[in-house]
């Protein structure tokens, strides 16, 4: 007949700590900011129609932290997609932000593009109507 005593519970209490430590350590976030611009084209002065707030990603993911399994990560394709995702054609008050998650066995390198969509009109002319 086996019997667990407090020896026992306390060794796998140990073990399931260190286990979490251990996954702790080799997982991660890292956060940079990498630019920012008044605009993603030049704009004239009354020239455009502010949209809404964007924020948009573009990543590339790899296997084990090196072995890369998808394309991407760049800046343009990033603006693009935050251009399209507004319903616009340029952005204002841009910010670029870099990330990478590491877990393990997935990990991913993004490019972040936050602004604020804007439609932009000849100044001249009268400007389209809302969407």
């Amino acid at each position: 007949m086996s019997r667990e005593g407090p020896q026992s519970t306390g060794s796998s209490r140990r073990t399931l700590a260190l286990a979490v430590l251990c996954g702790a350590a080799l997982s991660g976030c890292i956060h940079t900011p990498i630019a920012m611009m008044t605009s993603t084209r030049p704009l004239q002065q009354g020239g455009y129609r502010e949209l809404g707030p964007v924020s948009e990603s573009d990543c590339m993911w790899y296997l084990f932290g090196f072995i890369p399994v998808s394309s991407g990560n760049t800046m343009q394709r990033a603006m693009n997609k935050a251009i399209e995702a507004g319903h616009g054609d340029a952005l204002i008050q841009v910010t670029s932000d870099t990330f990478f998650q590491y877990f393990i066995i997935l990990s991913r390198y993004c490019t972040q593009i936050e602004g604020i969509a804007v439609q932009s009109w000849d100044p001249n002319r009268p400007p389209p109507p809302p969407r």
